[in-house]
């Protein structure tokens, strides 16, 4: 597969991401969150696994339980933990540094050393992502806080682990998402009946909206992520994150009437400009390196959310000021 292809198949898991926002607040039941996590994972998980037919074996047994966890299991209900309890886009804005957290997982675990550019790259990401969601009002909460640094800090070592360990061989990235997304959904949803009680009752727009989530939002989604993160690295396949938040700003302004600031749509310009950036290829040091001897070519090397605050609708008592990353993974 060419390197732009992989890249733009694994774009599809953020910006699907980046939906999550809308159809929450317009098609599912309100105050809800674990429990659509666990309809996000679990029959995502086992439709894979169903299509899959494939069980782990030996090692990958305690290999797919930890990934799970990481990937799916915890940080699903940190991630929502961190939303309802932090203001307007901060959770965003902890998640939004992802990157950087790859990048220092990745000199410890893969012996992949982050350059300068790779740093400022990221850097200027956050940034961007934070001139779009971050509101001024609004206290910071420490247990919201501490869940968004661990729901971040969780995908983080997921997306490194799942590079370092790859997949067995003759098993393809259908098999190595549906073990994660049944483990992480069976990891949830224990808490959810726990926190939440017994499911609410779902009518057809309910359900129009799980099954969206659950299949292109979840299924396609991360299996296209783990699928990327086995074609590039960790680092750059990490520095598509920002794409959720600016899809999710654009739908809250197309589809839901909700303005963007100058200063929003200059973030997003420079969110989406570091992303595109990372993407790229480092030739300046291979050039360099060439230089000196003509008959040996460069060869470059490969670099590895929104806050929307809007009133209430239908009679709803669940706060829409939900963090980019509160819902949209």
């Amino acid at each position: 597969m060419k390197r732009a292809t992989a890249i733009l198949l694994t774009a599809y898991a953020p910006l699907t991401w980046g939906s999550t926002y809308a159809v929450t607040t317009e098609f599912l039941p309100a105050d809800r969150p674990l429990f659509t996590a666990l309809m996000r994972a679990l029959p995502a998980g086992l439709l894979l696994l169903l299509l899959a037919r494939r069980l782990p074996r030996g090692e990958w047994w305690w290999k797919s339980a930890v990934l799970g966890a990481l990937n799916i299991g915890a940080f699903f209900p940190l991630l929502f933990l961190s939303a309802y309890r932090l203001p307007g886009g901060m959770a965003a804005v902890v998640g939004s540094v992802g990157p950087l957290f790859v990048a220092g997982l990745a000199a410890l675990l893969l012996a992949d050393r982050p350059t300068p550019r790779t740093l400022l790259t990221a850097a200027a990401a956050a940034l961007g992502v934070s001139l779009v969601v971050l509101k001024a009002t609004g206290a910071l909460d420490a247990v919201g806080l501490l869940a968004a640094v661990g729901a971040t800090a969780s995908m983080s070592t997921g997306t490194v682990l799942t590079k370092r360990w790859g997949r067995p061989d003759g098993v393809g990235p259908l098999a190595l998402t549906a073990w994660q997304l049944t483990v992480g959904g069976l990891l949830i949803a224990p808490v959810a009946f726990l926190v939440e009680g017994a499911p609410p009752a779902l009518d057809g727009r309910n359900i129009a909206g799980y099954l969206y989530l659950s299949l292109a939002g979840t299924a396609v989604a991360y299996w296209l992520w783990f699928r990327g993160i086995g074609r590039l690295s960790a680092t750059q396949a990490s520095l598509l994150g920002p794409l959720s938040p600016l899809t999710a700003a654009v739908i809250g302004w197309a589809a839901l009437g909700q303005s963007l600031t100058a200063v929003q749509v200059a973030g997003m310009a420079l969110a989406f400009g570091a992303t595109v950036f990372g993407q790229l290829r480092p030739q300046s040091k291979g050039k360099q390196q060439a230089r000196p001897q003509a008959r040996i070519p460069a060869v470059p090397a490969v670099p590895a959310q929104e806050s929307f605050s809007s009133a209430s609708k239908n009679d709803r008592k669940d706060s829409m000021d939900l963090s980019g990353s509160g819902l949209r993974r």
